[in-house]
């Protein structure tokens, strides 16, 4: 297996999370390869975040391994995560609503000139250049992001993300509370994403959204993998059973099946 196309991007290995002596996280392995998205789905409490936390360097785990690019990675902080890389885009977006696209995307890592001044033009000339090629219809360049639309703002957080050498994106949400036009919106950033190489974790309870974007789907519960299936082998009903019976589709009984709709 030296092939590098064969390579996970990311594989996480027998990792476990307790919070006072409840396991949030038993002894799950997961892996995603570059140009994928991996929908990560399962009930409130299955474990998602707190496992897309130890990838990210927010909370680490207490065992189990994580592998990048085929090799060991030690990430006990965000500031590790980034080096290798990794970057999540939060429900939350994390923005500064007062000022404008270039300055969220270089917020806290700013370009200056030789004297040490701020240099607003490059900033912007790369916020231009990020912009344009995530999402062309993009033009409010000079406004305070409090001003934009969901999707505008989402674009900007994954620019940012971009434009500092992401390869590997944990998404949390990233359509919650946005309007079908925003969400398709937010859909194409992702399949532009895809294109480039990126790998992404899509967590999401948008079971739609999972289906529109996901090559496989890693089902949760309580704290455990139920299974990862691949989205075309699978119907919407037979992930929606292994999310709320927490069995893999081969164990589930069509009358089983039947009472989700009950």
């Amino acid at each position: 297996m030296n092939d590098v196309a064969h390579t996970p991007l990311v594989e996480m290995r027998n990792i476990r999370v307790a919070f006072g002596g409840v396991h949030a996280v038993e002894d799950v392995s997961l892996d995603l390869y570059a140009g994928e998205v991996v929908g990560l789905v399962g009930g409130n409490g299955a474990g998602k975040s707190t496992l897309m936390r130890a990838l990210s360097g927010a909370r680490a785990p207490d065992s189990g391994e994580i592998d990048i690019d085929g090799r060991l990675a030690s990430i006990s902080n965000p500031r590790d995560a980034k080096a290798y890389g990794i970057e999540t885009i939060y429900q939350t977006l994390a923005l500064a609503d007062n000022i404008d696209a270039a300055a969220n995307l270089f917020l806290g890592r700013e370009l200056t000139d030789r004297v040490g001044t701020l240099d607003d033009s490059a900033m912007e000339s790369a916020t231009r250049k990020v912009m344009t090629r995530l999402n062309p219809n993009f033009t409010a360049f000079k406004r305070p992001v409090k001003s934009l639309s969901g999707g505008q703002r989402q674009s900007v957080a994954i620019a940012r993300a971009v434009h500092f050498n992401a390869r590997i994106l944990i998404m949390d949400e990233p359509t919650a509370a946005l309007g079908p036009a925003e969400t398709e919106q937010v859909r194409d950033l992702i399949r532009q994403l895809k294109q480039e190489g990126i790998g992404i974790f899509l967590v999401s309870h948008d079971i739609h959204d999972v289906f529109d974007l996901a090559d496989r789907i890693s089902v949760m519960y309580h704290g455990r993998i139920v299974g990862t299936v691949n989205k075309d082998d699978v119907t919407i009903d037979e992930v929606l059973g292994m999310i709320i019976l927490g069995k893999p589709p081969t164990e589930v009984t069509q009358k089983e099946l039947a009472e989700l709709h009950g």
